[in-house]
């Protein structure tokens, strides 16, 4: 049950109803987090601003929703990871790679070492050490897809803290339940 209002386009004042209102000609539906959202429309365009801004970064979509994978299995976010898991079916991850994006990991090199930094970033509340920042540099990543790395760990923090904080009612299909097989 939401502990926050779910707020319709037609409730919304006029600049939030038409923020959205391009959420769902976009998605085809408005997902129950925007709703909520809604209710501070400075945290809804602060959203959509941040999301706006990461979708022209070098890091990929399909990487980007590797790593809310990891985040929002990491909070306990089950809103975030029923979206993001998605989402990443959408962009062609199998089952096994998104349980296994959830547990922080990747038989992909690059993307391991990605999921690894977005986990030392939350373990330590971004308190990363040089060896930290160094073993992304050794996987391929420059300084400017490390910064990415981080804008999308803190991302995907806000709309985890966000969705437990107002209880936000799932939306999408649930995540399976991890086993630690």
């Amino acid at each position: 049950m939401s502990q926050f209002r779910l707020i319709e386009p037609p409730q919304a004042d006029p600049e939030t109803r038409e923020q959205l209102e391009a959420i769902q000609n976009k998605l085809g539906r408005l997902p129950n987090m925007f709703k909520g959202m809604a209710n501070a429309p400075a945290v809804l365009a602060a959203y959509l601003g941040m999301s706006e801004a990461l979708a022209d970064s070098r890091i990929s979509a399909r990487l980007r929703e590797q790593v809310a994978l990891a985040v929002s299995e990491r909070n306990g976010c089950h809103y975030c990871l029923a979206a993001h898991s998605a989402l990443g079916k959408m962009l062609g991850l199998g089952d096994a790679e998104i349980l296994a994006n959830r547990r922080g990991a990747s038989a992909d090199e690059a993307t391991q070492a990605a999921l690894a930094f977005a986990g030392v970033l939350v373990a330590k509340h971004g308190q990363v050490g040089a060896s930290d920042v160094e073993r992304a540099r050794q996987a391929g990543f420059d300084d400017g897809q490390i910064a990415e790395l981080v804008g999308v760990t803190v991302q995907t923090i806000f709309t985890n803290y966000f969705n437990l904080t107002a209880g936000i009612p799932i939306d999408f299909p649930k995540a399976k339940v991890l086993t630690t097989a």
